[in-house]
């Protein structure tokens, strides 16, 4: 994991205006800090774009949400922000494997980036310094690297056919 936050990119305006954002309510005074820097930097830097929230239960929830998005309103980028605090099990292990895992897969899937900011953190000094500091804040990175991305796209698909629907398994 990166010790400093990414440099800020360049404002960038597209054709293409719409982004999901797909957060947690678990541990919400940390996800809402990850959501807040998070719109708050797209609005700086794809000031044109619609920014679409939806909030979800858990960080368990976050890719079927973003599944049904990408089926339906076929954002040009999606961002899962989340916080998953370690506990004594195994599970909070699990459950960021497999979101992880899972928001690959539908990045991959649908052609569209996937910008995951599903944290798996120690304790809530760790959660606090990414979600609510100012030097490792991984809202604003998440805002970052789907500027990025939307551009990178922007570039690929000048012929409108980068996006593609999953094939029937």
């Amino acid at each position: 994991m990166s010790l400093e936050i990414s440099r800020k990119p360049r404002v960038f305006n597209t054709k293409h205006n719409k982004l999901a954002i797909v957060a947690s309510k678990y541990n919400e005074v940390y996800s809402d800090g990850l959501v807040d820097n998070a719109i708050e930097e797209l609005s700086e830097l794809l000031p044109q774009a619609r920014v679409d929230l939806i909030r979800v239960p858990g960080a368990f929830e976050i890719p079927v949400v973003i599944k049904s998005l990408l089926e339906l309103e076929q954002p040009i980028c999606a961002i899962a922000l989340g916080v998953i605090i370690q506990g004594e099990t195994a599970h909070a292990d699990l459950v960021a494997r497999s979101v992880i895992d899972a928001l690959q897969q539908l990045s991959l899937d649908y052609t569209t980036p996937v910008i995951n900011e599903v944290l798996l953190v120690a304790d809530e000094a760790q959660a606090h310094v990414r979600c609510l500091g100012d030097e490792l804040n991984r809202g604003i990175e998440a805002a970052r690297a789907a500027t990025s991305m939307v551009e990178i796209f922007s570039e690929l698909d000048r012929g409108g056919s980068l996006r593609t629907q999953p094939k029937d398994a």
